[in-house]
């Protein structure tokens, strides 16, 4: 299977700019999954009401997935007050996930989700996961224990902490043996981060890097796990 991940520029709260950025994205990876960042629909913007799965624009991601017959797994404000994860296919949109475990202030808006999420692509089991999902164990543990193939994560990382998705991609892609797909915000957005990490990669079960981009917005790549 093709899988991807990608970090699109992103204008704040401009759903429809940003959907169509994604559909370039998704064009660009020529891939069966691809993975964005944490909240890349909207950025990390607190004041960004939910994105509705039915929402018009949305149609162009939609529609780019129905042409690469891929599976867009994408950040936004979800109903709720959650940080999701919607699974966009050419047959529509649904919420996929919601962040387990917050980071920072985010309990001031958002809350909790208290259920891992695995989705099933042609026989492969993918598990989700948002940011500090990442960098708490049991919480791979627990998607791990569904039984998955692929852990996939948006992230959203200063510059300054971009060893933190490494570290803990390669932790989770080596004590589960799992491919790790991690899609990491680049440019600046809210919350204070004037510049993002970027660096999004994809690991083999044994913890090398199989594909990596820049830290530039705008960057994609993608392997054939198997």
């Amino acid at each position: 299977m093709r899988l991807a991940v990608a970090q699109p520029p992103c204008v704040p709260l401009d759903v429809a700019e940003n959907a169509r950025a994604h559909a370039d994205a998704v064009r660009a990876a020529r891939a069966r999954v691809v993975v964005f960042p944490e909240l890349s629909l909207t950025g990390y913007e607190w004041d960004g009401p939910a994105v509705p799965v039915d929402d018009s624009r949305l149609t162009p991601l939609v529609r780019a997935c129905a042409e690469e017959g891929t599976l867009a797994l994408v950040g936004a404000p979800v109903a709720g007050d959650h940080i999701g994860v919607l699974a966009v296919t050419g047959d529509g949109v649904s919420v996929a996930y919601r962040k387990m475990w917050l980071g920072g202030t985010e309990a001031e808006r958002f809350r909790p989700g208290d259920t891992p999420s695995v989705l099933d692509v042609d026989g492969w089991r993918i598990g989700l996961a948002v940011c500090k999902d990442t960098g708490v164990a049991a919480h791979a543990q627990r998607t791990a224990a569904l039984g998955i193939d692929v852990y996939a994560a948006g992230m959203l990382e200063l510059a300054r902490d971009s060893a933190v998705p490494d570290e803990r991609a390669q932790r989770i892609a080596t004590t589960h043996r799992v491919w790790v797909a991690v899609a990491s915000f680049a440019g600046s957005t809210g919350g204070g981060y004037t510049e993002a990490a970027g660096r999004s990669a994809i690991w083999t079960p044994q913890g090398d890097v199989a594909a990596r981009v820049g830290t530039a917005p705008g960057e994609v790549t993608a392997t054939t796990i198997h």
